[in-house]
């Protein structure tokens, strides 16, 4: 069993910066790739940033030149770092580990509780 612990969330003004963090603990056996998603409220969970464990990484469209995801594969830990923000990535993000995160992958079932991130105008 895997457990995925976010931190790093907030309520920030627009143009603002914040750091999300995803520590991995539990049975983990190999470092495997790790992503953040959100879901905004009545929308659908989406990728926001993945990568692998070779340091690949792949982002949606709407978070390029602005989000950037990062790992430290001694502490099993993703991190994001969104700057720029605006008040459509108001959503809760979530960690997930093991998935394919490429164009056309899917998540695991491994998700972490989530953070709140809100963004004012």
């Amino acid at each position: 069993q895997v457990q995925l612990v976010e931190s790093g969330g907030g309520l920030v003004q627009a143009g603002g910066s914040l750091r999300l963090s995803c520590a991995a603990a539990g049975s983990i056996f190999a470092i495997a790739a790790m992503a953040w998603h959100r879901q905004a409220p009545r929308k659908q969970r989406e990728m926001v940033a993945g990568i692998t464990r070779e340091g690949k990484t792949n982002y949606a469209e709407s978070v390029k030149g602005r989000f950037t995801i990062s790992r430290d594969n001694a502490k099993n830990t993703v991190y994001l770092q969104m700057s720029s923000l605006k008040p459509e990535d108001t959503a809760v993000y979530y960690c997930n580990w093991g998935g394919d995160y490429s164009d056309y992958g899917t998540p695991s079932d491994y998700w972490g509780q989530g953070t709140q991130v809100t963004i004012s105008s």
